[in-house]
């Protein structure tokens, strides 16, 4: 495991030649929480973002980070025995025993669905034989296999320490890396599950309530909730329109509804403000005397007002609105120069030289033609004195 994670911190996640992302932001909405990011789920672009480099407090959004790096770590199919310390966990649980066995994608769905802070810390020990270690490993694994720098966690389910904080970029990101992922994309977007464990046996509810529909959007597939009151209410978000979808973290909001509240206005604001459209492979785009080109086609996020594209020396393409503000950046390749191939012509004669040629040609060919009628006309005559001398 150890080794894994070493690797994974040694290559970098890069981007080449993937679409950079830019907080769009020109149009301020009215949002109550403090921190707040909206991803086009597909292109990574940033359509929306407040405060979204600012450290806070993820609360149980920290579970998303747990469960994603457990799937990626893991074998689901693994039995996990629950320890003391996990079972004297504060806050929200699913009632495990101590030396209960549970398989560990039941104890991801317990942390997900109902947020079992039990059930985090004992991933977390079956993982990496440590809350400690699970933490070390995890923060290597995020800044390895997602590229982020402004988050540092010291525990799997986000109960309140000072040294464990992120932002909402970071978040937006881990969230967005996760749901490509099938397992968690399930889980994630599971509002019922039947529970049975040694103590308790119910039906798991998700809590967020857009997801579990008390509070009805249309689109909504995944959601996970968070609360302590030091962090204040938490909420990330996926949804699905049919041609978009899309990702939203907020962070810090005082009251409950206002994190439902604001995330509704980023949904709505995401759906109705931006489009998809594609980048075909190998259009050609100029930079004064450089030509570069998309190697695949490509999908973009642009304003349903239409989009300003832009390229600069370096080959990157800007996408912008009618307005110039940036909505994303995408690197494409350089075009080689294409050598043209020479087909070698013939010479021009001058054309003194051409006639000086045909007056020869024409005198060859009288001289051919007379010295032909002489010899006919010496056969003539040396046939005739042979037949009078018979």
């Amino acid at each position: 495991m150890k080794k894994f994670v070493s690797v994974l911190i040694i290559v970098l996640f890069i981007f080449t030649n993937r679409i950079n992302v830019f907080a769009a932001g020109a149009e301020q909405l009215d949002l109550k929480s403090e921190g707040a990011v909206l991803l086009d789920s597909d292109t990574g672009a940033v359509l929306f973002a407040k405060n979204a480099n600012d450290k806070m407090y993820p609360a149980s959004l920290t579970k998303i980070a747990t469960a994603i790096y457990a799937i990626d770590m893991g074998n689901l199919e693994s039995i996990v025995t629950v320890s003391h310390n996990a079972v004297s966990q504060d806050g929200t649980r699913v009632y495990l025993n101590e030396g209960e066995q549970v398989p560990l994608k039941k104890l991801i769905q317990g942390m997900l669905i109902n947020s079992g802070n039990d059930a985090a810390v004992a991933i977390a020990e079956h993982i990496d034989g440590t809350v400690e270690h699970f933490a070390e490993n995890l923060n290597m694994y995020l800044k390895a296999k997602i590229g982020i720098n402004n988050t540092h966690f010291t525990n799997p389910n986000g109960l309140f320490d000072e040294n464990h904080y992120t932002t909402a970029m970071d978040l937006a990101l881990i969230t967005n890396y996760a749901i490509k992922n099938p397992v968690f994309a399930e889980i994630f977007g599971t509002k019922v599950l039947e529970w049975k464990g040694q103590s308790w046996e119910t039906r798991l509810l998700t809590h967020h309530r857009m997801l579990k529909g008390e509070l009805p959007f249309p689109g909504v597939t995944g959601g996970k909730t968070g609360y302590t009151s030091e962090s204040k209410q938490t909420l990330a978000t996926t949804a699905d329109n049919g041609k978009m979808r899309l990702t939203v973290v907020v962070l810090k909001s005082e009251l409950k509804n206002d994190k439902y509240n604001d995330t509704a206005l980023l949904l709505d604001y995401g759906f109705n403000t931006y489009q998809h459209a594609i980048i075909k492979k190998g259009e050609i785009f100029k930079a004064d005397n450089n030509y570069f080109y998309p190697e695949n086609d490509t999908l973009i996020t642009e304003s349903v007002k239409g989009c300003i594209k832009k390229i600069n020396n370096d080959g990157k393409l800007s996408i912008e609105d009618q307005d110039g503000q940036l909505i994303q950046s995408i690197q494409l390749k350089y075009k080689e120069p294409q050598k043209l191939k020479t087909v070698p012509t013939k010479k021009k004669e001058p054309k003194e030289h051409k006639q000086q040629l045909f007056q020869i040609n024409v005198l060859l060919g009288i001289m051919i033609i007379a010295s032909a009628g002489a010899l006919i006309v010496f056969r003539n005559k040396r046939t005739r004195k042979y037949k009078s001398l018979s």
